[in-house]
């Protein structure tokens, strides 16, 4: 896949050319027309961007020490399709929506923030904050400057690791991505 330059201004920012890479596929999903297609495209593109295993130890928490490696690297394998098939779902009510990046990110930590601004197709505009590590790989996406990716994963990951333990979120990635996949495409109107 080719790399889609920062604009002029943030030209040479990589936080900003890894975000843009991710609403560039963004964009491109929304003209799918089934949660399938749209995962598709954003698989590829996440994998490339987001530091998934990263974004994972933060949705389970503190338990991450304590999962075997093997058990470890199962549920990083289940996450990538469950990340994209979330992303797709929630494309589905963001049809006519578009990414304005700020050309330049901010210092955060030993990483990078940058500020993406979404208007949907109605023109309501909702800020997106993206949150990078020092590799300018995603970690982290803010909506609305207060809700965490990161937290609402750890919300979601509670119940099935409080269950089933590690095996319990395993197969809750596993049956929430083929759930997900598996939405009829919407009618014709």
């Amino acid at each position: 896949m080719a790399q889609t330059a920062a604009p002029a201004g943030g030209a040479g920012d990589p936080a900003v050319a890894t975000v843009r890479r991710m609403t560039d596929a963004l964009e491109a999903a929304l003209k799918a027309g089934d949660v399938r297609a749209r995962a598709e495209i954003l698989s590829g593109p996440m994998k490339e961007t987001f530091d998934l295993p990263a974004m994972l130890r933060l949705g389970v928490g503190t338990r991450w020490k304590d999962i075997p490696a093997e058990t470890q690297q199962a549920l990083i394998a289940a996450f990538a399709p469950y990340l994209a098939a979330t992303y797709a779902t929630r494309l589905g009510a963001a049809t006519g929506s578009t990414f304005a990046i700020d050309p330049k990110s901010e210092p955060r930590g030993n990483g990078r923030i940058v500020h993406v601004t979404v208007t949907d197709g109605g023109g309501d505009t909702s800020p997106v904050d993206y949150v990078l590590n020092a590799e300018n790989r995603i970690t982290d996406v803010y909506l609305q400057g207060t809700v965490s990716e990161a937290g609402t994963l750890r919300t979601g990951f509670s119940e099935p690791l409080q269950e089933g333990g590690p095996d319990g979120l395993l197969t809750h990635l596993r049956k929430s991505t083929e759930t997900m996949l598996a939405a009829p495409a919407p009618k014709a109107p």
